[in-house]
C-alpha cells in the first residue's frame, strides 16, 4: 500500500471513530435526559404500530422525534396565528391600541400548519 492509501484509510478510522463517540454520547443523553412524551405513551403507540422494542434509548428517540414533529407543527399555527391577526379585518392591519392582545390559535391555523406536512385535518363539508 502506498503512503497515499495509508493516509485516507487512517483519515476513514478517525472519522468514524469520532462518529461513534458522537453516536455514543448522544446515545447516554437520550439515557439520562427524559423526554417531555412519557415513555409509557409511545410504548402504547408503538406496541399500537406493531413495533416491539427493548431498547430505552430508541423509545426515547421516537419520543425525541415525535416531540420535534409536534412542535414544528405547532410553531407553524402560530405563526399562521399572527399572519392572520396582524392583516386584520379587511387586510388593514391590526387596529391601534391593540398590539399587546393575545394571539388565539383557531383550527384553522392548525389545519393549515398540518397541510404543509401532508395531513389532512379538514373536517368533511357536511358537516360545515
Amino acid at each position: 500500500m502506498s503512503s497515499s492509501q495509508e493516509t485516507k484509510e487512517t483519515k476513514k478510522t478517525e472519522a468514524q471513530a469520532k462518529h461513534d463517540t458522537k453516536l455514543t454520547d448522544f446515545l447516554k443523553l437520550l439515557e439520562a435526559n427524559e423526554p417531555l412524551i412519557p415513555d409509557q405513551v409511545v410504548d402504547h403507540y408503538l406496541n399500537k404500530a406493531g413495533f416491539e422494542c427493548n431498547d430505552e434509548r430508541l423509545k426515547r428517540l421516537f419520543s425525541l422525534a415525535s416531540q420535534k414533529f409536534i412542535s414544528d407543527i405547532s410553531n407553524d399555527a402560530y405563526q399562521y396565528a399572527r399572519i392572520r391577526t396582524s392583516a386584520g379585518p379587511g387586510g388593514r392591519g391590526r387596529p391601534t391600541g391593540t398590539s399587546k392582545s393575545k394571539t388565539v390559535l383557531t383550527s384553522d391555523d392548525l389545519t393549515a400548519a398540518l397541510s404543509d406536512y401532508g395531513i389532512n385535518a379538514r373536517k368533511p363539508d357536511y358537516y360545515i
